[in-house]
């Protein structure tokens, strides 16, 4: 073979040589590429999670106070804390309240009206389960928990002997009561239901109590005395009349007739 076919031969070897490189390198970058960056179809769908559960305690809308015929607002307390007779942690001292109740509940307030103090920090003006009857006092918002509203009002009549629940300002429960004797009169004034209980269950009490924020001067016949409960009796034959130590009586089938209809929180009026 000639020089010049020699060379020839050399070149197209080299051009073989240097096509079969490219189209190495081509199918190594498809390879590449295939395994970087999924097909449509071999991608597979994100998992998708079950919905959130539903929360145990929810946060009722903000509402406004008074903002309803017959509606009232009521809070828990947190913790303890100081009541002042203004709505400064300056102002005058008036009592302390408890996060729990003698009966061993939560312990509620009634919500009155609210203020800020020069600080911009916000106060509630509460009635208290305290003697005088009738006691209010200011407590910084934080100390209590989230509004409760009923839209029920309990009024006793000491002269009729009668008890009245109202919703909406209407009536819908009256029923005959018995009260207080007079060396043991059931106080008169503005309070509310501060629990319900179950526990108390006996002939005398019988099968349901509602505590409430009326305290007696003397001895009343609540567990511990002092508080005016409205309760059940085991002598239904007495109502109505003046045959307590303070407390407010019902025949059973009317006590339990009110615990469906008249919540915690309730405000009471005994006149």
């Amino acid at each position: 073979m000639t020089k010049i076919g020699k060379t020839r031969q050399k070149r197209l070897v080299g051009v073989v040589a240097l096509g079969l490189a490219a189209s190495a390198a081509v199918v190594i970058a498809l390879l590449i590429s295939s395994c970087s960056t999924p097909s449509s179809f071999a991608v597979d769908e994100p998992p998708v999670l079950p919905a959130s559960p539903e929360p145990a305690l929810k946060v009722p809308s903000p509402v406004r106070l008074k903002s309803s015929a017959g509606a009232a607002q009521w809070a828990s307390v947190r913790h303890a804390v100081s009541v002042r007779a203004s709505a400064s942690s300056d102002a005058r001292f008036v009592t302390r309240l408890a996060s729990v109740t003698p009966e061993g509940t939560a312990n509620i307030v009634l919500v009155l009206r609210r203020a800020k103090d020069r600080a911009g920090r916000l106060w509630l003006r509460v009635r208290l389960p305290v003697l005088p009857n009738g006691s209010t006092g200011w407590v910084p918002r934080q100390a209590l928990g989230v509004y409760g509203v009923v839209k029920t009002h309990l009024v006793v009549d000491l002269e009729g002997l009668t008890a009245t629940l109202l919703r909406e300002e209407r009536p819908i429960l009256r029923v005959p009561i018995g009260v207080g004797r007079p060396e043991w009169p059931t106080p008169k004034g503005e309070f509310y239901v501060r629990n319900m209980l179950t526990r108390y269950r006996s002939p005398f009490y019988g099968p349901l109590a509602f505590g409430t924020s009326a305290r007696s001067s003397v001895l009343t016949d609540w567990p511990g005395g002092g508080f005016i409960g409205i309760h059940g009796t085991n002598a239904p034959e007495l109502l109505p009349g003046r045959v307590s130590h303070g407390c407010i009586r019902l025949r059973n089938e009317d006590i339990l007739q009110l615990g469906r209809l008249m919540p915690v929180g309730t405000p009471v009026t005994i006149r």
